[in-house]
C-alpha cells in the first residue's frame, strides 16, 4: 500500500482524487482482477495497461501481475500479442488482434519480476514471450525487406484519428500488409522501437540469468537501422516513411516514445529534447507535450479522441521513463506540476486530453469520446493513464519508487511531505523536511540528504548512490 501526505492542500486533493478514482477502473476478468484503461475504455490495451498495472503495483499487486500475464497468456502461436483484451459480461474473454495499439510492455514486465520477488518461472515466460514477439515483427512487419519495421494501420501505434495517416485503414487483422494506401505500410519509429525494447529487455534477462548474451548486439543493430532509415541529422528528429519511401513530414511526439523504449542513442535524445521538446513553438507549450508540433501544418487542437495535437495523459505517463532514461530528470517535476495544475484548476477531472495552450481538460463524452452533443451524456472522467501518470509524478517528485531491484527515494524541493510504500513485508519511507529529506526502511534511518536529490539503495537498504535531480535542462 502507498500513503502520501503533503503540506499543500491543492496537491493533497489531487493525489487523493487520483487514488479514489483509480478504484473505479478495477474490474473482474472471470475471476482475475485487472485495472482497465477507464474513462469509458473498458478493456486492457497493450498500449497502456501493462504499464498501468505495473505503476499501480504499490496499491494492488494482483492487478499489476494480471495486467501483464493476460498478454502473455493470450499470445498467439506465431508470437503476436493481442492489442486489447475484452471481458464481456457473458461469454469468453476476447483477445483482439485487429491492431497492435502500441507496446508499453517490456520494461514494466521486467520490473514486475523484481516486484514479485524474482520469480524465475515468470522470468522464463517473459523471455519466451518477448522472443516470440520480436520474431513475429521481423517475420511479418518488414514487408519490403529494407530492414525497417512497419505499421499497418492507424491503431497499430495508437494514434487514433491522426491526420498524418491519411486514408490508412483504422484496423488491420492480417499478417500480410495493406496495399493501395498512401501512408501504410509505414516505416515506423514506433515499431522499430518495439523490437529494440524486446531485445534490450532480453539482454537484461540474460544478465540476470548469467547467460551468454547476444541480445545487446541485436538491440544495437535495430537502433542503428532505425537511425539510418528514419533519423534526420539535419533536423534532429526521426520521421516515418510512406510505402514509396518518401519522408512523412510531420514532426510528432513519437520521438519521445522512442526515448521511452530506449531506442534513441544519448546524442539523438539530447538533440530531440534540446531542439524540439523544449521549443515553445513545437512541444513545450504552456501545457507541454502536444502529440504533434503546434507549428506543424497537420496540428489540430481537436478535443475529441484525436492524436493530431492535444496533450494526452498517456504521453505524460510515458514521459517519465523517457526523460529519466537519458538523464533529463529535471524536466519531470516541470511536467508533473503542469499536470497537477491541469487537474486541480479545472474541476478535478482526469481526462484523456488537455488543451496545450490553456491546460483545460477536453470534456468529451464518456461513452463516445467525442464532443458532447446531448445534455444527458456523461462527461469523461477517471481516465486511467492520466490518473496513473499523476500518481507516478508524485512518486518521482516526492516519493519512493521501486525500479529493477532498487529503491529510489526522490525529494524535489517544495512542501514538506511523507511518502510510505509497503512492499513484500517491508516499509520504505521518505520524509521531506524544509531543506532535507530522510529515507527509512522499516523505521531505520538510511540517510539524510538535501532536497533536490535522489537516493538509490538496494532492497535491503544498502546505499548505491546519491545524485542531483534538480537544475535546468
Amino acid at each position: 500500500m502507498i500513503r502520501f501526505t503533503i503540506d499543500d492542500p491543492s496537491l493533497q486533493k489531487v493525489f487523493d482524487a487520483a487514488v479514489e478514482k483509480s478504484r473505479l477502473n478495477l474490474k473482474d476478468f472471470q475471476g482475475r482482477r485487472v485495472l482497465v484503461e477507464g474513462g469509458g475504455y473498458e478493456k486492457i490495451w497493450l498500449e497502456t495497461q501493462p504499464m498501468g498495472g505495473e505503476m499501480y503495483a504499490g496499491f494492488d499487486m494482483e492487478c499489476a501481475r494480471n495486467n501483464i500475464l493476460f498478454f502473455l497468456d493470450y499470445q498467439r502461436a506465431d508470437g503476436r500479442m493481442p492489442g486489447s483484451i475484452y471481458c464481456p459480461e457473458t461469454g469468453p474473454i476476447e483477445p483482439q488482434f485487429n491492431k497492435f495499439q502500441g507496446f508499453c510492455f517490456p520494461w514494466h514486465a521486467l520490473n514486475l519480476y523484481y516486484l514479485m520477488g524474482e520469480d524465475r518461472d515468470y522470468l522464463d515466460a517473459l523471455a519466451s514471450g518477448l522472443e516470440k514477439l520480436d520474431r513475429y515483427l521481423w517475420t511479418y512487419r518488414d514487408s519490403d525487406g529494407d530492414g525497417c519495421l512497419e505499421s499497418f494501420c492507424v491503431y497499430d501505434t495508437g494514434e487514433d484519428n491522426a491526420v498524418r495517416f491519411g486514408n490508412a485503414p483504422v484496423y488491420w487483422t492480417e499478417n500480410d500488409p495493406p496495399r493501395g494506401f498512401d501512408t501504410v505500410p509505414m516505416a515506423s519509429m514506433d515499431v522499430m522501437s518495439w523490437s529494440y525494447a524486446c531485445r534490450d529487455t532480453l539482454a537484461q534477462i540474460c544478465r540476470i540469468r548469467g547467460e551468454q548474451n547476444a541480445w545487446a548486439q541485436k538491440a544495437d543493430a535495430v537502433r542503428e537501422a532505425m537511425k539510418q532509415r528514419l533519423w534526420h541529422e539535419d533536423r534532429g528528429a526521426c520521421y516515418d516513411r510512406a510505402p514509396d519511401g518518401h519522408v512523412l513530414p510531420q514532426l510528432v511526439h513519437n520521438n519521445l516514445r522512442c526515448m521511452y523504449w530506449g531506442s534513441f542513442s544519448p546524442d539523438m535524445a539530447k538533440r530531440f529534447v534540446s531542439e524540439h521538446l523544449l521549443n515553445p513553438r513545437e512541444f513545450w507549450t504552456p501545457m507541454p507535450l502536444p502529440s504533434v508540433s503546434v507549428s506543424d501544418p497537420d496540428f489540430r487542437n481537436a478535443p475529441e479522441n484525436n492524436w493530431s495535437g492535444q496533450c494526452e495523459g498517456l504521453t505524460y505517463q510515458r514521459a517519465i521513463l523517457a526523460l529519466e532514461r537519458y538523464g533529463f530528470d529535471a524536466l519531470v517535476p516541470r511536467l508533473g506540476r503542469a499536470l497537477f495544475s491541469a487537474v486541480s484548476d479545472h474541476g478535478m477531472h482526469f481526462v484523456q486530453q488537455y488543451d496545450p495552450f490553456t491546460g483545460a481538460p477536453s470534456l468529451v463524452s464518456q461513452l463516445t469520446h467525442q464532443v458532447i452533443t446531448r445534455p444527458d451524456e456523461p462527461v469523461q472522467d477517471a481516465y486511467g493513464p492520466t490518473i496513473l501518470a499523476t500518481l507516478e509524478y508524485f512518486a518521482h517528485m516526492w516519493g519512493v519508487d521501486l525500479e529493477m531491484g532498487q529503491a529510489v527515494f526522490r525529494a524535489q524541493p517544495g512542501p514538506c511531505f511523507r511518502y510510505t510504500r509497503e512492499h513484500l513485508g517491508h516499509v520504505f519511507e521518505l520524509e521531506g523536511l524544509e531543506t532535507e529529506a530522510v529515507a527509512r526502511l522499516d523505521g531505520y534511518e538510511l540517510k539524510r540528504f538535501a532536497r533536490g536529490h535522489c537516493l538509490r539503495t538496494d532492497m535491503k537498504g544498502n546505499i548505491l548512490g546519491l545524485s542531483s535531480i534538480s537544475g535546468s535542462c
